[in-house]
């Protein structure tokens, strides 16, 4: 029987790495797949588990658990360093736009799906809803305690996400001033 997330946690907190490392090997693959679907390419989404591990332990004291796992917080987490990567490499294109055009540059490896670029254009705080409630299958409940908000807040959320998703998909992207932001 494995020990849950918030024992283990006690024992790294005390000083024992090890502990860490199984919290780091039981999440990691899980975190991962989740990153993949929000950034661009494999390398990026490594570069979001990494983050999301790291700021997990800077911010060690003030963690939440959801039925002792650590997972729905490193899924916030992984939300949020993916979107400062976005954010970052959005700059840096902008950036390279404005430079003279290099004769035979390679295109574009990795193209987002409908879906991800979808999921890109709602607010953060929709975008944790659906990762958290359909992506990841948790319940409202456990969502509305990792993001430290009422069960009554996710639902809603959850509502004009879904609403929003399907109007994009049966007519074409909804304008950003189109909806409230949650």
């Amino acid at each position: 029987m494995s020990t849950s997330d918030s024992v283990e946690w006690d024992l790294a907190l005390a000083g024992r790495g090890e502990a860490f490392g199984r919290v780091y090997d039981r999440h990691h693959d899980r975190v991962l797949r989740h990153s993949r679907r929000l950034v661009m390419n494999f390398v990026d989404a490594e570069d979001v588990v990494s983050l999301a591990f790291l700021e997990v332990w800077r911010k060690r004291d003030s963690v939440r658990f959801v039925n002792g796992s650590l997972l729905p917080w490193l899924l916030v987490v992984a939300n949020y360093s993916a979107k400062n990567l976005s954010r970052s490499a959005r700059r840096h294109e902008a950036l390279l736009r404005r430079l003279p055009p290099i004769q035979d540059a390679p295109a574009a490896v990795d193209e987002l799906s409908d879906i991800e670029l979808a999921l890109s254009r709602l607010p953060v705080a929709a975008r944790q809803v659906i990762t958290l409630c359909v992506l990841e299958g948790f319940k409202v409940s456990e969502a509305a305690i990792v993001l430290n908000v009422p069960d009554g807040t996710v639902e809603s959320r959850l509502s004009r996400a879904k609403r929003r998703l399907a109007q994009e998909f049966l007519t074409g992207p909804v304008p950003a001033t189109a909806e409230r932001t949650s």
